[in-house]
């Protein structure tokens, strides 16, 4: 059986190695009393977790060859996320440890327009992520050669469409469908979160196949 090539395994390693640095600060303000149990193992467990589940999805991909290329989106995927939260997370406890800076400020008030800190951060680290996301894509997921002024805005599109979608969706479930039986508001709002997440990942992978990065 063919191995997975050799690119494709260090692309893994580190992809793998820059999801659990990513996901160290954002676990480390979420939960910080399971970062400080876990925080030695997650980067150990996401440099040999996210090669390995490469090396399954080349597996299957020589029966089903989309899903060798849905393993490598995934992957782009959730470090496109954590880049996401991640750079997010740094920038609020960085500014406001160093320069006591709150992301709770207001930048700029103009009657019913509020610009925070927190939207000039969140709006800094969705341009990195994507930014981020588009070279992985490019060079990796779908293995563009081929350079076009045009990609990138393209890719930009489709992403904040699937962001919108994301976001629309999950407000969509969360406001006007009643929780399932024994969940809280708290719960549903996840279920939400994940239902927008999903459609919106569909979104972006037909999208970037279909449109950014059509062969």
């Amino acid at each position: 059986m063919q191995a997975m090539p050799k690119k494709d395994f260090w692309l893994g390693m580190l992809s793998g190695f820059l999801i659990g640095i990513m996901f160290m600060p954002i676990l480390a303000v979420a939960k910080p009393d399971l970062y400080i149990t876990l925080k030695l193992a997650i980067v150990p467990f996401f440099l040999i977790g996210t090669p390995l589940g490469l090396a399954i999805a080349h597996i299957i991909g020589k029966k089903i060859p989309i899903i060798w290329q849905l393993g490598k989106f995934g992957v782009t995927g959730v470090l496109n996320v954590l880049v996401d939260f991640g750079v997010l997370t740094i920038l609020t406890i960085f500014l406001k440890k160093y320069f006591a800076i709150n992301s709770t400020d207001v930048m700029l008030s103009l009657g019913v327009l509020v610009i925070s800190v927190y939207s000039i951060y969140k709006a800094l680290s969705f341009t990195i992520a994507n930014i981020n996301s588009y070279f992985w894509n490019k060079y990796w997921t779908f293995e563009e050669k081929k350079d076009s002024q045009s990609a990138f805005g393209q890719f930009f599109v489709v992403s904040i469409v699937g962001f919108i979608i994301n976001v629309a969706i999950a407000s969509f479930v969360f406001k006007y469908i009643h929780p399932l039986s024994g969940m809280n508001y708290e719960q549903w709002g996840l279920i939400g979160a994940a239902m927008g997440s999903i459609i919106g990942l569909v979104w972006n992978f037909l999208g970037y196949k279909f449109l950014v990065f059509k062969k």
